[in-house]
């Protein structure tokens, strides 16, 4: 079992209050990633869930019992960092028994559970190099097995891509991905890139000054944010916020409009403005666009837009896409 519930957990170093009060429930096999900008708590979360960080107060229960006082030895948990922390003059054979040799296990049954662990990872063929002959990936795909061969409770990840190229990362998102379908472990994922919290969480949690601030699916999130700064935060390219005299339209103090949720024409349109930048992709071309009522705005054309910087264009959001904030950033959820 994997079930992780934090009750009124706080955080503060002397004066300095960095997680508030944060309840959560974690079911046991789920994939929750915390994400949030720089500085908002997720990593400070993560680490007082391990053990690394003492909780000023609350409760952290791990399958019904509280750990909150429990060293991280004893939670049953495994944590995989950004840096790695392979030990260089060992091969990956022994960084990843490592754990296991300290514990005192049998050889045969050390042996087992590395050569399973390499397996799934596809580093079979590595085990007897070092950490230094090894990409980027691998290092990392290292620390993953580590933390497996010890069939923890739950696995732990801070930040574990950052130090990856992107072409790399996207293809690590994927073996992680994989990773969880194939042990049905419960994981905690931390990043601060909300693609990876959107491509990969079953929940996703968004922190925002230590705060939670909504929790639920990546769908849900982009759908129905609850606040200005979630639905700012999800989604990208980001949601364009307008707070003129077109907010008061919609009885609103901000609305939003997602990039891909904007009609573009040629001739015709509620918002007229003018092309100032093309972003050509491919398959997408994200258009930065000024419009006199609104300031300015992304959207998302499909394909190959064949107007330019300089082109006057007209823009029409889609009828039920429309989120309406008010003068404290939260949803106004009911009918316009």
């Amino acid at each position: 079992m994997g079930t992780i519930v934090l009750k009124d957990v706080q955080k503060s170093f002397g004066d300095v209050t960095i997680i508030p009060r944060a309840n959560l429930g974690i079911e046991n096999g789920e994939f929750v990633v915390f994400v949030g900008p720089s500085g908002c708590g997720k990593s400070t979360l993560l680490r007082l869930i391990a053990g690394l960080e003492d909780v000023t107060a609350g409760e952290i229960i791990i399958d019904g019992t509280n750990a909150a006082q429990l060293p991280p030895a004893k939670r049953g948990l495994s944590m995989v960092f950004q840096s790695y922390a392979l030990y260089p003059h060992m091969s990956v054979r022994n960084n990843i028994a490592f754990g296991l040799k300290m514990a005192g296990l049998p050889k045969p049954e050390i042996e087992a559970k590395v050569n399973k662990a390499a397996q799934i990872l596809n580093l079979s063929d590595y085990l007897d190099r070092k950490p230094r002959q090894l990409s980027g990936g691998q290092r990392q795909r290292v620390a993953i097995g580590r933390a497996i061969v010890r069939q923890p409770k739950a696995f732990l990840f801070d930040e574990p891509l950052s130090n990856l190229d992107a072409a790399l990362r996207v293809q690590m998102r994927i073996e992680i991905m994989q990773l969880h379908q194939s042990l049905g472990a419960t994981m905690i994922y931390v990043t601060h890139d909300q693609v990876e919290a959107m491509t990969m969480a079953d929940r996703i949690v968004v922190l925002n000054k230590g705060n939670i601030e909504q929790v639920g699916s990546p769908l849900e999130l982009y759908n129905r944010p609850d606040s200005l700064f979630v639905a700012g935060f999800i989604g990208s390219p980001k949601m364009n916020f307008i707070s003129s005299d077109v907010a008061a339209a919609h009885r609103a103090h901000t609305i939003g409009v997602r990039p891909e949720h904007i009609a573009l024409s040629q001739s015709s349109g509620e918002w007229e403005g003018t092309i100032a930048l093309a972003e050509h992709l491919g398959a997408d071309t994200f258009l930065h666009v000024d419009a006199p009522k609104c300031g300015r705005l992304t959207v998302r054309a499909a394909g190959e837009f064949p107007q330019g910087p300089g082109a006057r264009i007209w823009l029409t959001p889609e009828n039920g896409r429309i989120h309406r904030f008010d003068d404290k950033g939260k949803t106004i959820r009911n009918a316009a």
